[in-house]
């Protein structure tokens, strides 16, 4: 994919390294480069457990294209140990450490526990209220009070377009649909959420999160759905974020190749995706990685 300043889309994976994409000894400072150079975006999880250095921030811009896109998770001291109550000073804290990649800040989201429900919406909108609007923001909840289809979620949509929040939807039917005893699938049943999947885009870029089972192709057919609606949100003018994950994330780049080989028969201006070989940074010199 060769990423420029009007991708109609973001896509990107779970994480930008992975032992098993690379082959090289100095794989590990090359690896932002090169999964820059393929992909738009990447979760910025590590984020959630703890505000990145000011160096590795420095060093993250000077190892992207200038249209990569971050997308931070907020700090869980904020999300989970606050849960949006008194923590001003740690949500500009966070904002002011990632602020020096200016416009390479995509999506900056809260995903909640299922602790925060419904009954926390006042909460919310005062937290909302007090965000700065230099960012573009999102949320995932993981409560089924959001998800019931009554007042409450209602409620709670019309509070994120009134602020223009993005709803995140993390797509895991497909995970669960597929139950294996191996030690890889079970540590994914028990790490990752298991809720419903209610499709809005409550902001200018939806973004979804979406998990196979270690098979890939038993994926493929939960994936259909959303590249009808991701073409549907592009012809509308949004932006939407794509991050494909798989229980280990081995094969995690090939399924976003696949999703984005789909998207493109029904939006021909969706640029091709060229995975490096598994040797990603064999080769290639690092003056060359962005050419």
């Amino acid at each position: 994919m060769t990423i420029n300043e009007h991708t109609p889309y973001y896509l990107g994976l779970a994480q930008w390294h992975h032992p098993e994409w690379y082959t090289t000894a100095d794989s590990s400072a090359l690896a932002l480069p090169l999964y820059s150079r393929t992909f738009t975006s990447v979760e910025g999880n590590s984020s959630f457990y703890g505000l990145p250095s000011q160096k590795s921030v420095k060093e993250w811009n000077a190892s992207t294209p200038n249209s990569f896109k971050f997308c931070f998770k907020f700090p869980q001291s904020i999300t989970h140990q606050s849960a949006l109550y008194h923590c001003d000073r740690q949500v500009t804290e966070f904002l002011n450490r990632i602020n020096p990649l200016e416009k390479k800040v995509g999506i900056v989201w809260l995903q909640m526990s299922s602790h925060f429900s419904p009954h926390h919406l006042d909460r919310l909108a005062s937290f909302m209220d007090s965000l700065p609007n230099d960012f573009e923001y999102g949320m995932e909840v993981r409560n089924l009070g959001f998800f019931d289809k009554s007042d409450n979620e209602k409620r709670f949509n019309q509070l994120l377009m009134q602020h223009k929040v993005n709803r995140v939807s993390f797509d895991t039917r497909a995970l669960f649909a597929h139950p294996k005893n191996d030690p890889i699938t079970q540590e994914a049943f028990n790490a990752k959420p298991r809720m419903p999947v209610h499709v809005i885009a409550t902001g200018n870029s939806p973004v979804v999160r979406f998990i196979t089972p270690l098979d890939v192709e038993l994926g493929y057919s939960y994936l259909t759905p959303w590249v009808k609606k991701t073409a549907q949100w592009i012809n509308e003018g949004k932006t939407p974020y794509l991050f494909f994950h798989t229980p280990d994330n081995r094969t995690a780049p090939q399924l976003a190749q696949y999703f984005n080989e789909q998207l493109k028969d029904l939006c021909p201006q969706v640029p091709n995706i060229q995975l490096l070989p598994q040797q990603w940074s064999q080769g290639i010199p690092q003056t060359e990685l962005f050419k």
